[in-house]
């Protein structure tokens, strides 16, 4: 059974496909209510599902996501908010596609512990973004 997290002090969220467009609904959104922290990466894999990316969290490999780090205005308020976009919660179509966790992403100045939607579905057969950036 999927345990779904709303209650957390971790106020970042790492962003690293559509939500990074303004002019995508809830990338304005999320633009709206978070100011840009820094740019930064976690280990892991990217894949291409289509109109948008999903990332895996694999802490042991080479390989890196690229993305940024907001601090969010409201946490709740706004991860609230994204987890519908995401398709992320207990409401949502089961299994979820995203679950969001919390890892730490590696910026500039440091490790910051982050939100990130992670995909949650099998990678058989999607195409690897290598670069680990979108698009």
């Amino acid at each position: 059974m999927q345990k779904y997290k709303m209650e957390s002090d971790c106020k970042y969220l790492f962003v690293y496909g559509t939500l990074l467009n303004a002019d995508n609904e809830y990338g304005a959104y999320l633009k709206a209510h978070s100011t840009f922290i820094a740019k930064g990466y976690f280990n892991g894999a990217l894949y291409n599902l289509g109109e948008y990316p999903g990332a895996l969290y694999e802490p042991t490999s080479k390989q890196k996501v690229w993305g940024d780090v907001v601090l969010l205005d409201s946490a709740t308020k706004v991860l609230k908010v994204i987890d519908e976009y995401e398709g992320y919660g207990p409401n949502e179509e089961q299994p979820n596609l995203f679950v969001r966790e919390i890892i730490p992403a590696v910026t500039d100045a440091g490790l910051v512990d982050c939100w990130v939607y992670l995909y949650n579905l099998p990678v058989s057969g999607l195409l690897q973004i290598v670069s680990g950036r979108y698009p």
